[in-house]
């Protein structure tokens, strides 16, 4: 009898020790997460999403596996794989631009993209490299002219309703054809390193077309070319080295 009564007490014991335990983690979430001086020393996530009050997503910090897909029209985008980084969002809560890193020995590259309301990226600031042994680099600023007339919205909608197989002929023919139209982007600027090793300012007409190259060449020789609207050098003037 002594030893089930004592069994008891340590079992009340213990219970009212949890219950203790429990109390003091509410409070000390309540106080990290509402208080007006919260902080913490050391926060281990895998994701993290930053809110407005009424729910609005605002901004996702997450690992590769739970990155967020991205929004447009106040919907998610499907499921996709994405790099690591920072995702950002507008007051509708659709995608506005983010910060996306990778890296290992095969490749590596980081994108910081600003994007135009309803619309993909405008301005991006980016590196990439590939290969292992000869690595080939580009990295810069790059600008795009984006159309009013085909958001992003229109563009998900567009390709959902031809349910098209994105690695089929009729997919490449279909994005062939809205780029030729101008819906897709037109990248118009690009300064910085390119990966035929050139580092200069490069301009293109808005059909993407490049026109102006002011650059240094592989023998350090002062180079400005112009383009015609086929891709043909019009002009060159290239300096001594």
């Amino acid at each position: 009898m002594d030893t089930i009564e004592q069994l008891a007490k340590q079992v009340k014991i213990l219970t009212i020790t949890v219950g203790v335990l429990l109390i003091v983690l509410v409070v000390f979430g309540i106080k990290l997460f509402t208080g007006d001086k919260a902080s913490a020393a050391e926060l281990t996530v895998q994701r993290l999403n930053i809110v407005e009050s009424d729910g609005t997503l605002r901004m996702v910090i997450s690992n590769k596996e739970k990155q967020h897909p991205g929004a447009i029209d106040g919907k998610d985008l499907p499921k996709r794989e994405r790099d690591a980084g920072m995702v950002f969002f507008n007051d509708k809560g659709d995608e506005c631009g983010g910060l996306m890193y990778s890296g290992d020995k095969n490749g590596a590259g980081m994108v910081y993209s600003i994007d135009q309301y309803k619309n993909d990226q405008i301005m991006q600031l980016q590196y990439s490299q590939n290969g292992e042994n000869k690595k080939i680099r580009s990295y810069g600023f790059k600008l795009w002219d984006r159309s009013d007339d085909f958001t992003m919205g229109q563009l998900v909608s567009h390709f959902d309703s031809l349910k098209l197989d994105n690695s089929s002929k009729a997919y490449r023919d279909e994005v062939a054809r809205l780029k030729a139209k101008g819906y897709l982007g037109t990248e118009r600027l690009f300064l910085g390193k390119a990966k035929n090793g050139q580092t200069g300012l490069f301009l293109s007409d808005n059909k993407g077309k490049p026109r102006l190259k002011i650059y240094i060449d592989s023998l350090n020789r002062p180079v400005i070319q112009t383009l015609d609207e086929k891709g043909a050098v019009a002009s060159t003037l290239a300096g001594s080295n």
